[in-house]
């Protein structure tokens, strides 16, 4: 019965081209709209490392208090070099990185070719590790090169293939500024969406970084951050660049691995403990706040998900919901057109079930044809929503297969939930009321 009603379902759709195709644009106009924002949306708020995001947490101090709370400022999401270099030094958590951007100027050993820019991070060993980073030749520098300030950096596959081919480049030394660093490692296409480690500095979707060096080379060479670098607070600090590691400006990001509640919870009093020393030796002024953030609470902290992603999401769907109350309309219009036609099948034996069926079978023919016309739309749309929102964000969003099916059931669902209302009233035209005037 059901391939009938499908074909009886077909026909009507043929007798009726022109309401036909409004509700059929209604319902793929609509889907496309909220598809294509929802791929956007999906993009920007997926988790980035489900595998390990409760194991990794940013900490945050209060190193400018309560003063700083009354004027607007928040726990600034970056710490100090001073508390970086104690916290680094305890090591109480089970692997833990300092991070910061950096820029070179790159001079390839070729004289045919022009120095350019590159920009990359100065981090920890366990950097690495912590974040599962994979690599294509090589691997990391190790703790004892991160204390012995080493010449050493792991580059990007990008940048690999730009300089040697895509060889082997373990143990070839490349110039970045004004110094020469033997490639330890080259990275796999890594580049997690959003980049977790360092949203504090850019939105999370930018190109992958060229490469890492040590921490501590970066700052035994005095490396300026191409970062956030919040000095509140700090005015009268000395000067020059050790006046500047040793001023309260947080300019350094800091992750933590910890594995497992009882571990977090460790640490988090460990971190209560350093702030109240701080407090006792003299200098914070106030009681002692500090925060510990895992990596879905630490994206949400930072809003990572722009807000023109969610206000777009909003509208969308709101505007399905206007094409699905002009589908409603389109549908009771045609429905009812054919009282004359449903009398006479329930005057012939035809249940009010199999009157339902026949026209939710309709309805189910118009959500499809829908879906695909939403699929089409949606294509254009992903193409078109670099006009709406920032390249690095709109190239994030494509077609795939989930997003073709779930276009195809948002249709479907869509149109037979919309076709409620018409079905029941089609089911309780009166046969007797019909047969007397037709």
């Amino acid at each position: 019965m059901l391939a009938h009603y499908l074909r009886l379902g077909l026909r009507s759709l043929r007798r009726n081209p022109i309401l036909t195709v409004l509700m059929v644009l209604a319902i793929g106009v609509g889907v496309a709209s909220s598809m294509t924002t929802y791929a956007v949306f999906r993009a920007v708020s997926g988790n980035p490392f489900p595998e390990k995001s409760a194991q990794l947490f940013a900490p945050q101090i209060d190193i400018w208090g309560p003063e700083a709370r009354a004027q607007g400022q928040d726990l600034p999401d970056a710490l100090t070099y001073t508390d970086t270099i104690a916290l680094m030094r305890e090591h109480k958590a089970k692997r833990q990185t300092a991070i910061y951007p950096v820029n070179f100027t790159l001079v390839p050993d070729s004289a045919s070719s022009e120095p350019f820019a590159v920009s990359g991070y100065a981090a920890s060993a366990d950097f690495f590790p912590m974040f599962e980073v994979p690599f294509v030749y090589g691997g990391s520098w190790n703790a004892a090169q991160d204390e012995a300030r080493a010449a050493v950096v792991v580059i990007s596959e990008q940048l690999n293939q730009q300089l040697f081919g895509g060889a082997n480049s373990i143990g070839r030394t490349v110039r970045l500024g004004d110094h020469d660093y033997e490639i330890v490692g080259v990275v796999a296409n890594w580049n997690p969406r959003p980049r977790f480690y360092d949203v504090n500095n850019s939105n999370g979707f930018t190109d992958p970084p060229d490469f890492f060096l040590p921490f501590t080379r970066a700052v035994d060479i005095q490396t300026d951050t191409a970062g956030n670098n919040n000095c509140y607070g700090s005015a009268g600090r000395k000067p020059g660049y050790d006046g500047w590691l040793q001023s309260d400006c947080a300019w350094v990001s800091y992750w933590v691995e910890l594995p497992d509640a009882h571990a977090a919870k460790a640490y988090r009093d460990y971190l209560e403990g350093y702030a109240a020393d701080q407090t006792h030796a003299g200098r914070f002024h106030w009681p002692p706040s500090i925060t510990l953030r895992n990596l879905t609470q630490w994206l949400d902290y930072e809003k990572v998900v722009p807000p023109e992603a969610r206000i777009s999401l909003l509208l969308s769907l709101g505007f399905l919901l206007v094409c699905l109350v002009n589908t409603i309309g389109l549908m009771l219009a045609k429905f009812m057109r054919r009282s004359a036609e449903i009398g006479v099948r329930r005057a012939l034996g035809a249940s009010r079930r199999e009157i339902w069926a026949q026209f939710l079978a309709e309805a189910a023919m118009v959500g499809i044809s829908g879906g695909v016309a939403g699929v089409l739309f949606t294509g254009v749309g992903v193409l078109s929503i670099g006009l709406v929102f920032e390249p690095d964000i709109a190239r994030l969003a494509h077609i795939n297969i989930a997003l073709v099916g779930l276009t195809l059931l948002v249709a479907v669902t869509a149109t037979l939930a919309a076709a409620f209302y018409p079905t029941w009233r089609a089911s309780r035209v009166q046969p007797a009321w019909q047969l007397k005037s037709n």
